[in-house]
C-alpha cells in the first residue's frame, strides 16, 4: 500500500465531492444501497444447496465471465504499477470477502449479518485517513459514532438477541477486507473508468474460485430453481450492478464518506426481511435503523462545515 497518498495524487476532486450535492454519486450510492442489502437475504436462501465456496464461485465466477466480455472488447489496461494494488483489492473484494461472509451466515441471520458488515466504514475512514490523507473531521467520527451505535442496537434488538460467535467473527473479517479493498482502488479510479476498475477486480477476483467450478456446476444442477434463480439475481444485482455503482461512489466522493452512505444498509435490509420474510422489527430496532440514517445525514451534512 502507498504511503499516506493525498488526494491530489487521485482524480481531482469537483466542488461537489469536497461537500456539495452531487447527483450522480447520490444515485450510484442509493442503487449501491438497495442491491446489497438485498443480497444478505438471498444469501441466506440459497446456501444449504451450496456450501459457502460453491456460492462464492457461482456467483463471481459468472460475474467474472461477464467482465472479460467487456474487458476483451474495450481493453481499458490499468498501468503496471497499478497492477499488484488491483490485485490485492480484487482478491480481498472478491473472493475473501464472499468466502468469509457466506461462511458466516450460515449460522448468522442475514439482519446482523448485514449489520456486522457495516463495520466497514469504520474500517475504511480509519484505513482512509493514513493511507490516503483524508481529513474526516470531527462531524465526520461523530456521524460515525451515531450510526455506529444505531447499528449496535439493531443487532441487539434482533430475534434471539446478538450473540458473537466464529461465524460472526468472520463476518468482521468479510467488513475489514472490503475497507481494505475500498481504500486501494480509490486511487485507481483516478487513473481509470469506473467501469474498467470494476471489471478487473472482479475478473481477478474471481481466479481464487476456479477449482471450485467443477463442484459448483454439480451443485446448481441438483439445486431447487429458487436456488438457481437466486444466484442469477447475486450476479446481476448485487455484484455486476452494486460493485459498479459503488466503484461510481468512490470515484466521486472520499472513500470515508462513500462508505459512510452504507450505514442505511442495515436499515433496508431489516425492510426487506419484513416485505420478503415477514421479519418485524422490534422498537429497539426501528430506533437503531433511525440512527443508523441519522449518523449517515451527519456525516454529509454537518461535516462539511
Amino acid at each position: 500500500m502507498e504511503a499516506k497518498m493525498s488526494m491530489a495524487a487521485c482524480a481531482p476532486i469537483s466542488t461537489k465531492q469536497q461537500g456539495g450535492f452531487d447527483l450522480v454519486a447520490f444515485a450510484a450510492i442509493v442503487v449501491t444501497i438497495l442491491s446489497w442489502a438485498s443480497s444478505f437475504v438471498v444469501i441466506r436462501i440459497c446456501l444449504g444447496p451450496l456450501t459457502p465456496i460453491e456460492l462464492a464461485t457461482a456467483r463471481y465466477v459468472a460475474a467474472g465471465v461477464i467482465a472479460l466480455v467487456y474487458l476483451v472488447i474495450y481493453r481499458p489496461m490499468p498501468e503496471k504499477r497499478d497492477f499488484f494494488r488491483l490485485s490485492v483489492a480484487a482478491v480481498l473484494f472478491i473472493a475473501a470477502y464472499a468466502v468469509l461472509l457466506n461462511t458466516g451466515e450460515q449460522t448468522v441471520a442475514a439482519g446482523p449479518a448485514s449489520f456486522i458488515i457495516n463495520t466497514m466504514p469504520v474500517f475504511t475512514a480509519l484505513i482512509a485517513t493514513f493511507a490516503l490523507g483524508e481529513r474526516f473531521g470531527r462531524w465526520g467520527w461523530v456521524g460515525t459514532a451515531v450510526s455506529f451505535g444505531g447499528v449496535a442496537l439493531i443487532a441487539v434488538a434482533s430475534d434471539g438477541g446478538f450473540k458473537l460467535d466464529p461465524n460472526a467473527v468472520l463476518i468482521l473479517g468479510a467488513a475489514l477486507c472490503s475497507a481494505i479493498a475500498s481504500v486501494l482502488q480509490k486511487p485507481l479510479l483516478g487513473r481509470l473508468p469506473a467501469l474498467a476498475v470494476t471489471a478487473w477486480i472482479l475478473l481477478i477476483g474471481s481466479v481464487p474460485l476456479f477449482p471450485a467450478v467443477p463442484a459448483t456446476i454439480q451443485a446448481l444442477a441438483a439445486a431447487p430453481t429458487e436456488v438457481n434463480w437466486g444466484v442469477a439475481y447475486l450476479v446481476v444485482f448485487p455484484t455486476a450492478i452494486g460493485y459498479l455503482t459503488w466503484a461510481i461512489a468512490l470515484k466521486r466522493l472520499t472513500a470515508a464518506r462513500a462508505s459512510n452512505f452504507l450505514y442505511g444498509v442495515p436499515p433496508v435490509a431489516t425492510l426487506i426481511g419484513f416485505v420478503w420474510l415477514g421479519e418485524t422489527p422490534t422498537a429497539l430496532g426501528a430506533v437503531g435503523g433511525v440512527m443508523a440514517i441519522l449518523g449517515v445525514l451527519v456525516v454529509n451534512v454537518m461535516r462539511k462545515r
